[in-house]
């Protein structure tokens, strides 16, 4: 059955697109390689992050939506947006080995007159040279004249229910003034603002911006924590302070790592190096090893060694209120207090079962009862379920590495 829409790759940018597709009536599949999510989705089950309910999958598939595996589905659509992931690669540059293979799938069945649009975060230049290349060769047509093709950098935060996808404007490049307009088309039928870029490098370059931005900003914080802690002074009431400057300021937070889908990017191409990115990146990495270093010297200077000390930690995943781990330092602070010797546990309200070096973590059952046991209570992720002034008093030591606990309460990054 035909489709107005192809959402092709069914993760934290393709999902969020096809709900507001359903929701805008538009019919829509969701097409993946990978049949484990498609055959979830079908079910009527969310994704593994918790970035939908099940609720809203159920309203989705009593939409229109369908989930499927099949490529031929692609060459039934009139607009086709490839939201293939993208990791960092071995080099340090983006990996687009997903978003050759989803080229390749819908090249073979591209029509005349259909558009082509990529959300993925690319290095600019990806769209008028790789993606082009592949969708030409695959499917004999042009560019720009047989079919429009545009980039539109995913710019969602999962989880955030106060910008959802209408209320966050899109920015568009299409590779000619025609090719624009056909995503500024399609994407008003989605949300409320579009900002056309002047082409897919400019709108490509956006995504690289906002990404970065965030790291660089993340890391200024991050290094001005250390700072701050052997100079005794509390960076939390300096950041509060700062942000009711109301210009020329934006609150950043520091935290025990940058977690997250959007990775930084510090080489474009050969010998196109970002120094501000590479030292950010340097500075955000280094965090989960200052904050078991903290650990160790908090047990130390209470006279315990972290040799068989009981480390609980709470909230293992990236976001607050999300399932969702990817890239989330505690894997990193776990293995590092295991390799001290610590008896790591943990806690999250979102993640039932863990496990750290393919080992199951052991996971604490009565939350007041386990940090009264641990000798440390490590904050890693400020879920809104837990009771920070209770576990304060419960917890024998309390690191609070999100300046979430009132001061005094407990210990701060």
């Amino acid at each position: 059955m035909p489709a107005d829409l192809a959402v092709i790759g069914l993760g934290h940018i393709g999902l969020p697109l096809a709900q507001a597709a359903i929701a805008a009536g538009i019919d829509t599949i969701g097409y993946d390689t990978d049949p484990r999510p498609v055959a979830e989705l079908a079910a009527g089950r969310p994704p593994v992050d918790g970035s939908l309910t099940a609720s809203e999958i159920r309203r989705m598939l009593s939409g229109g939506f369908r989930p499927t595996t099949n490529p031929a589905e692609l060459g039934r659509v009139r607009t086709a947006v490839i939201c293939a992931p993208t990791p960092l690669g071995p080099d340090g540059t983006l990996d687009l080995t997903a978003l050759v293979d989803a080229a390749r799938a819908l090249a073979a069945r591209l029509r005349p007159h259909t558009t082509v649009l990529l959300e993925s975060p690319v290095h600019p230049g990806t769209t008028e040279g790789v993606l082009r290349e592949l969708l030409e060769e695959g499917s004999g047509l042009r560019a720009g004249r047989d079919f429009h093709l545009a980039y539109s950098p995913g710019r969602l935060d999962p989880g955030n229910r106060a910008h959802g996808f209408a209320g966050t404007p899109k920015v568009i490049g299409g590779l000619t003034p025609a090719c624009t307009e056909s995503a500024a088309t399609f994407y008003g039928r989605l949300t409320d603002k579009v900002v056309r870029a002047r082409g897919p490098r400019e709108a490509e370059t956006v995504k690289l911006l906002e990404t970065n931005f965030r790291h660089v900003n993340i890391a200024l914080v991050n290094e001005m924590s250390v700072l701050c802690h052997d100079l005794g002074v509390d960076l939390w009431d300096v950041i509060r302070c700062a942000e009711t400057k109301p210009f020329g300021f934006q609150a950043f937070r520091p935290g025990p790592g940058v977690g997250g889908h959007g990775v930084p990017v510090d080489t474009i191409g050969p010998h196109r190096p970002l120094r501000m990115v590479e030292l950010a990146t340097q500075v955000n990495d280094r965090m989960p090893s200052y904050v078991v270093q903290r650990c160790a010297t908090l047990l130390n200077e209470h006279g315990k060694s972290a040799r068989g000390a009981r480390v609980l930690l709470l909230g293992i995943t990236y976001k607050p209120d999300l399932a969702d781990r990817e890239n989330s330092p505690a894997e990193e602070i776990a293995c590092r207090l295991m390799d001290l010797g610590a008896a790591v546990s943990y806690h999250d309200p979102y993640v039932p079962d863990w496990r750290v070096r393919d080992l199951p973590v052991p996971r604490a059952d009565s939350l007041y009862e386990a940090a009264a046991h641990a000798d440390l209570t490590v904050l890693l992720q400020h879920h809104r379920t837990y009771d920070l002034q209770g576990l304060s008093v419960k917890a024998q030591l309390l690191l609070d590495t999100r300046g979430a606990t009132p001061a005094g309460a407990a210990h701060r990054l």
